[in-house]
């Protein structure tokens, strides 16, 4: 039996792209997967809704359930909680992988976006993480694994794009400061960060159409990465800034091909690697 069979899964803005990549990993070892997002209606450019993935996550052998959240609002997210709470008795594991994002420079970077970035990114994750913390203080072998880098501070990584830097950075800063904190719990905080550009909606239609993603691996990488972090000790495991690829070579994964999005492509390196 899986490790992860019958456990209940948080994730905030799973409807598509690798949030829905690493629910659909994580359904199919018979997980409870609760998909937190706000996409109740298809969008013209990005396919997907809160509902579809949730028939995803059921046809894959888990157990989907599609709650309409906007992490921006405090009584959302604790209406998520608790009814997540309500339908599995508990929540084992968080997944923050909701996240906005928007590449311009300072001049360039109206403030509405600037406070979405951290509404979302680092508010967000701060926010749903307290309102699981005490569900996941209850938890065998609880986890919380956020999406966002690195914590490397070099101005190369800043100058381009300050704000979203800042946002995405705070989400690393929470694992930081969290492991720490929640270390006396048992609770395993890590951040786990892709090195390779991910085929994505989303990524495709802010980077430039598919010539991007050519150089792009498909989002099934970030799944099994989740899985392996998942699936250790939380107690053991925990203040790690994990890369996809490096921690499936620890696994002893040695061909990604079947990653690629085209084959035999030269893959183009993610933000912050």
């Amino acid at each position: 039996m899986s490790i992860l069979k019958n456990k209940t899964v948080f994730i905030t803005g799973g409807s598509r792209g690798i949030g829905k990549a690493i629910g659909l990993r994580l359904a199919r070892e018979g997980a409870n997967i609760v998909i937190a997002a706000k996409t109740v209606d298809p969008h013209p450019k990005l396919p997907g809704t809160i509902f579809t993935a949730a028939d995803e996550i059921d046809n894959a052998g888990g157990k989907g359930l599609a709650i309409c959240t906007d992490i921006r609002f405090e009584d959302q997210v604790k209406d998520a909680v608790e009814q997540t709470v309500d339908t599995f008795d508990g929540i084992d594991i968080l997944i923050n992988n909701a996240s906005a994002i928007q590449l311009t420079g300072t001049l360039e970077t109206e403030m509405k976006r600037y406070d979405l970035m951290h509404q979302i990114n680092v508010r967000g994750t701060y926010m749903v993480s307290k309102q699981c913390i005490p569900y996941l203080k209850d938890a065998n072998n609880p986890h919380i694994l956020n999406l966002s880098p690195p914590l490397n501070m070099e101005t190369r990584w800043f100058a381009p794009h300050v704000a979203y830097t800042m946002s995405k950075f705070g989400m690393s800063m929470c694992v930081l400061g969290m492991a720490g904190e929640l270390k006396k719990d048992g609770i395993g905080v890590n951040a786990l960060w892709p090195k390779t550009v991910i085929k994505t909606a989303a990524v495709q239609n802010l980077l430039g159409g598919d010539k991007v993603m050519e150089k792009a691996r498909k989002p099934d990488i970030m799944g099994d990465a989740a899985f392996a972090i998942l699936s250790k000790k939380s107690s053991e495991c925990s203040g790690n800034y994990f890369i996809d690829e490096e921690i499936l070579r620890s696994e002893g994964v040695t061909d990604f091909s079947n990653y690629a999005n085209v084959s035999d492509s030269e893959l183009m390196p993610d933000f912050f690697i």
